[in-house]
């Protein structure tokens, strides 16, 4: 599999100057500007040959705010978690198509790329509790039960949805053993094997991916070989997985904790997915900073500075089709929520600040994306 010269460049250095320098020149003098004068970071994707975009949730569709910045900056959306069981199937009788729909309505009508968010949520975590409590006497009372959901989910949005992450987190982040439901009781790993087959046959213009969280971070050693496994395991049976989903979430360390030593260890997990002939696509892209200083300009510009390190590296491999940010306002992200810092002041995850203005971060994230290398085929 071809693989960009500038992965190794990183490694040594992480310079990455010049590069595409006579792109960077057209999309400046002719790609539309926006309003504060920036280029639009869909434009400067789609200069490169992929796609930029971001979660968005039914709640935002009201706020203008947000939507003008979706609008500005987006070519695809993903539903946070319109799309996922515990929304549109949370009793066995109960069927809740409304805010998915509204989604895809708002991405359609808007002329947004929409990705699918997800099939299967292998983990029981995050699966309703009628599905957790299920028994299956066997392997066929199973495969009913998930025909049924992943065929009409898959059925509804085609051929709209370009791309499913159908199946999330199937591999415990401590052990990088394979998770075990009420499914993989009775299936074992071939209820991945299955809701694949089902998803090819409904919706069979849609690349079809498998997503998870395992990062650069020392903690996910096990995590990312785990992944690397399934991976070859799903390949080896004939599985018809097209990419690699790399959720992109940074929790346990911080973004000043990106080492040389970790951005060599992330490099050579990279080339390990595409050595197998998978795509990569960032799917949900944003940064904690639970641990680092109150200062505001500090963490700032630690957040920008590893945002551009980390898409130097991502950008590198021509085998990255899209980006995703999960979410686009600070104060609307999920991690405002999660792993919550001690002092109670808010985080700063993402490109846009709390008013809506752009941060540190989203330049970053524009310098990396002129400096990619061109990708001579756009998109898939």
């Amino acid at each position: 599999m071809m693989r960009s010269v500038l992965s190794r460049r990183d490694c040594l250095g992480y310079a990455i100057g010049g590069v595409g320098a006579a792109t960077l020149a057209s999309c400046q003098t002719s790609a539309p500007k926006d309003d504060r004068g920036d280029i639009p970071l869909k434009v400067l994707a789609e200069a490169k040959g992929l796609r930029f975009g971001t979660a968005v949730n039914q709640s935002q569709l009201s706020d203008e705010k947000y939507v003008e910045i979706v609008r500005r900056e987006c070519g695809s959306i993903v539903a946070e978690n319109e799309h996922k069981r515990y929304t549109i199937n949370p009793a066995p009788d109960v069927w809740n198509y409304g805010p998915g729909d509204a989604i895809a309505s708002f991405a359609k009508d808007n002329d947004l790329h929409l990705r699918g968010h997800t099939l299967l949520w292998h983990k029981a975590e995050w699966s309703p509790k009628w599905v957790n409590e299920l028994e299956f006497k066997t392997t066929a009372e199973a495969e009913a039960q998930l025909r049924n959901y992943v065929t009409k989910l898959a059925q509804r949005y085609n051929p709209q949805v370009y791309a499913w992450d159908l199946v999330n987190e199937a591999i415990d982040d401590q052990t990088g053993a394979f998770r075990e439901t009420s499914f993989s009781a009775v299936m074992g790993e071939n209820i991945i094997d299955y809701c694949f087959q089902l998803a090819q046959e409904h919706a069979p213009d849609a690349r079809l991916v498998y997503n998870d969280y395992m990062s650069w971070e020392g903690v996910s050693a096990a995590h990312r070989n785990g992944v690397l496994r399934f991976l070859e395991r799903l390949l080896k049976r004939g599985v018809p997985v097209q990419g690699l989903g790399i959720q992109s979430h940074s929790n346990a360390e911080m973004p000043d904790e990106f080492t040389r030593v970790k951005r060599k260890d992330w490099i050579k997990f990279c080339d390990e997915v595409v050595d197998l002939g998978l795509e990569i696509y960032v799917t949900e892209f944003d940064v904690n900073d639970t641990r680092m200083t109150k200062d505001i300009a500090y963490r700032d510009q630690a957040m920008a500075s590893y945002t551009k390190d980390y898409f130097d590296i991502m950008l590198s491999y021509s085998e990255l089709k899209e980006i995703l940010i999960w979410g686009m306002v600070d104060d609307q992200n999920w991690l405002q929520g999660f792993m919550p810092r001690t002092d109670g002041i808010a985080k700063r995850p993402t490109l846009y600040d709390e008013n809506y203005k752009p941060k540190a971060m989203r330049q970053a994230l524009a310098n990396s994306l002129q400096h990619a290398p061109q990708r001579e085929q756009g998109f898939f």
